[in-house]
C-alpha cells in the first residue's frame, strides 16, 4: 500500500530508488526522506485457562459469530502491554503467561496484526460495553464456534497445528 502525500510536509510524493532496499521507495522531495508505509498495529489474543483445557471466544458490536479478543496497539505502548489492557478492558480478567504465536498484515484494515496466547486464572469475565457475550469451549470444540474464514480462525487453528494458513482479502485502497 503506497502513500501519495507526505506525512510531515505534504508534498506530493515520487518514487525514488533506494539502493539498501533495491526498489524504488516514495521519496518526499521537499523534506529530502524516504517515506516508508504507515499501517496499523493490533493484537488477538487466544485466551486460556490455568490448565489449558477451556478457551474463551467473545461476541461483540452486534456480530453473531464468536472471535478472539482484539484490539489496537495505542502509541508509545508494547505489544505485550496491549493484550493485557484489552483483556483486562475488554472482559475483566488478569493476562498472566502471555505468549507470541505470530503476525500477519491484514490488509483490509491496513494493520498488521500480532497474534498471542494468554492464561487466565479466574474464568469469571466481567465485560464492558464492548461484548455482547462471551463463552468458555473446550478444546475439542472451540474449532467449531470461531468465526469461519476468518483471521482469527486462521490464528486458533495454527495454534493448535502450527501451520498457519491464512485468508486472502483484498486490500481497499489508501487513503492519506
Amino acid at each position: 500500500m503506497q502513500m501519495n502525500y507526505c506525512m510531515h510536509c505534504g508534498t506530493k510524493l515520487i518514487l525514488k530508488y533506494l539502493e539498501s532496499e533495491e526498489k524504488d521507495i516514495p521519496f518526499c522531495p521537499s523534506c529530502n526522506d524516504f517515506r516508508f508505509p504507515v499501517f496499523n498495529t493490533a493484537v488477538s489474543t487466544i485466551i486460556h485457562n490455568a490448565d489449558d483445557s477451556r478457551y474463551l471466544l467473545i461476541k461483540q458490536y452486534g456480530g453473531d459469530e464468536y472471535i478472539l479478543c482484539a484490539g489496537y496497539v495505542n502509541k508509545g505502548e508494547d505489544a505485550e502491554d496491549a493484550v493485557k489492557r484489552e483483556i483486562k478492558e475488554e472482559l475483566g480478567l488478569d493476562a498472566e503467561s502471555i505468549t507470541f504465536n505470530r503476525s500477519h498484515y491484514f490488509a483490509p484494515s491496513n494493520t498488521l496484526m500480532l497474534n498471542f496466547t494468554a492464561t487466565v486464572t479466574e474464568e469469571k469475565a466481567h465485560p464492558n460495553e464492548e461484548i455482547d457475550s462471551w463463552k468458555w469451549f473446550v478444546k475439542e470444540d472451540v474449532h467449531n464456534y470461531i468465526r469461519k474464514n476468518s483471521l482469527a480462525e486462521a490464528f486458533l487453528k495454527g495454534y493448535f497445528t502450527k501451520q498457519y494458513i491464512f485468508p486472502v482479502y483484498p486490500a481497499k485502497p489508501y487513503k492519506q
